[in-house]
């Protein structure tokens, strides 16, 4: 309707500046005139003028492009699948100090899952002797990638540097904010991995509702000091409450490792989960068919197309059109 009134005002200012026919009567004739016409002047107004009427014309077809394409009326169409609202995963990395050099690594395969997620909710929660919530569960994932991105800043120090003393301050600094909250001074203890699953398990709410929950466990399971929970029982009480588990193991080669590492594999594998070794190319895919495809709470949910108007482009063209037009009828005029 909008589009058709302006079309219509176009056309009365059209009208209105019309010069009419000519006749006999309103002619003014002068003589000795003839060579007006090849004065440089002349024919530069002629030129201008000449560009004008063409600029009228582009105007005016840019003008009745726009008012067509408001008359099409432009929308955007998305398919929503309330399935993805069902699925919720909590990233649990380890940042004792035998992990610090391997969890930029493992943080970087967080960002990669990230891209690959569509509608889930995640979180992220850091533990060594305790843990700490670095973010809720959420959708955000503007505010996911902007956090996991920082923690990679802050987990990407070199260790070396730091045996050595020839570490940035500020980049020690940078490590120390992001897991503090996750040491107890009164306690030695590292790496409490049953203690650690068990808090991710906490984090998922909504009890009551029928949802897909996952937990994303990294870690080297070099355990020091007495938990709570052991791996083992941290990994029952997920269980317990139909949480999946999978596991991702990275860590330095130590006398202990191999049985460290079977361990975590092997409470894995028992509770249903599925097992990588960080530095497996074939995790990140993997681990998002098995969110997406696997653990999803399939509701039989019917896709809701969501349909939104979009004329403010056409609206702006028409507009700028409409003041042009208006503005080179006005130059052609005078």
């Amino acid at each position: 309707m909008v589009a058709v009134v302006v079309l219509l005002a176009v056309a009365a200012i059209g009208y209105a500046t019309r010069t009419g026919p000519r006749t006999p009567a309103n002619v003014r004739w002068v003589a000795n005139a003839s060579y007006l016409t090849q004065l440089a002047s002349f024919r530069s107004r002629l030129a201008r003028y000449r560009v004008g009427l063409a600029g009228v014309a582009v105007v005016a077809l840019t003008g009745g492009i726009a008012a067509g394409v408001l008359l099409a009326r432009p929308v955007d169409k998305q398919v929503l699948n309330s399935e993805l609202a069902t699925r919720d995963i909590v990233l649990c990395l380890d940042v004792s100090g035998s992990m610090v050099e391997y969890d930029a690594e493992i943080v970087s395969r967080f960002i990669d899952l990230v891209e690959g997620f569509d509608g889930e909710r995640i979180a992220l929660s850091i533990w060594n002797q305790t843990s700490r919530t670095v973010f809720p569960l959420t959708d955000d994932y503007g505010l996911v990638t902007e956090e996991l991105e920082l923690a990679l800043a802050a987990l990407d120090f070199d260790m070396d540097s730091y045996m050595n003393g020839s570490f940035d301050p500020d980049d020690l600094d940078r490590i120390l904010r992001f897991v503090a909250g996750t040491e107890l001074s009164t306690e030695m203890s590292s790496s409490l991995i049953g203690d650690g699953l068990a808090s991710c398990g906490r984090l998922f709410d909504e009890a009551d509702t029928e949802r897909s929950r996952t937990i994303i466990l990294a870690s080297d399971n070099q355990v020091l000091g007495t938990p709570i929970y052991t791996l083992s029982a941290g990994a029952d009480f997920v269980a317990e409450r139909d949480i999946g588990l999978i596991g991702i193991y990275s860590g330095e080669s130590t006398d202990t490792s191999a049985g460290e590492q079977k361990e975590f594999e092997d409470v894995v594998a028992t509770h249903d989960g599925l097992y990588f070794e960080a530095s497996d190319p074939s995790a990140v895919d993997a681990i998002i068919e098995r969110i997406q495809d696997q653990q999803a709470v399939d509701l039989d949910a019917t896709p809701e197309v969501v349909v939104s108007d979009r004329p403010a482009t056409a609206a702006t063209v028409l507009v700028i059109a409409f003041a042009g037009l208006v503005l080179l009828l006005w130059r052609l005029r005078t």
